[in-house]
């Protein structure tokens, strides 16, 4: 099965409203109808940002995508700060990050808590971004691909094989996020196989050969060619490189380094 690729750019906590509509005006410039046939890109601006974005995008009818860097488990009530998958859904969102490395540590998510967002995802229509990943000492220990695939499990509880076809994981080592390093691209197509593996294993094969694993930990213009080559990487999740729009450009275009 054919699985286009997805470049997603996670800002983080990074850009205003004004200079979110600077940023994706500069890449839609940039970006050709070549670009889009080739990789799927999306954007995830802090929530502040979204309602601008959408109205850019719906403007200009731009192929950028974007989604929500988190949601709620809930759809409303008395959750001061959170957001809802429902309000993601409003705005337009296309997709939403679960579990991302930063949450797990900073805000104690586990991923009983990320299993409860996905379901919400899932409802409202949102393709979910599972993020998993090891820390620098479980991967000295050896220990790696089984406790990433074990976390990926438990994220993923209670959910369908049908509805599994509608999400995507992302391999974020821990020790690659923000600290310049990253995996070589054997070390992500291993733990992308693995998790290609236990999907086969848990949904069958189908659903996982539908299923796209993006790699995400320090991504940038000269490392994409050489993780995209890999069989089992359908993609990047870039962070800190995402929010420069040239070097962006350049990851989405990591085909061209590949010719």
């Amino acid at each position: 099965m054919t699985r286009k690729p997805l470049i997603a750019g996670n800002w983080k906590m990074n850009l205003n409203h004004l200079e979110a509509i600077a940023h994706v005006q500069r890449l839609a410039f940039s970006l050709k109808d070549a670009d889009f046939d080739a990789v799927e890109v999306a954007v995830f601006p802090p929530f502040t940002d979204i309602r601008s974005v959408q109205t850019l995008i719906d403007a200009d009818k731009l192929k950028i995508r974007y989604g929500g860097q988190d949601c709620a488990e809930t759809d409303s009530g008395a959750y001061t700060g959170q957001i809802s998958a429902a309000f993601l859904t409003k705005l337009g969102c296309s997709f939403v990050i679960l579990g991302h490395s930063e949450r797990r540590l900073l805000n104690n998510e586990s991923s009983a808590d990320v299993a409860l967002k996905l379901k919400s995802a899932i409802k409202h229509k949102l393709l979910p971004i599972v993020c998993v990943g090891e820390s620098l000492d479980i991967r000295k220990s050896g220990n790696h691909v089984a406790v990433t695939v074990a976390q990926l499990k438990e994220s993923l509880a209670g959910i369908t094989k049908y509805d599994m076809g509608n999400v995507i994981v992302a391999y974020e080592p821990v020790w690659a996020i923000g600290t310049g390093e990253v995996a070589i691209p054997e070390d992500a197509e291993e733990m992308c196989g693995a998790i290609r593996n236990f999907l086969a294993d848990e949904y069958g094969d189908a659903v996982a050969d539908k299923v796209r694993i993006l790699y995400g930990g320090s991504v940038k213009s000269g490392t994409a060619p050489g993780l995209m080559a890999m069989p089992n990487v359908d993609g990047a999740l870039v962070g800190g490189a995402s929010i420069d729009p040239d070097e962006f450009v350049a990851i989405c275009r990591y085909r061209l380094a590949l010719v």
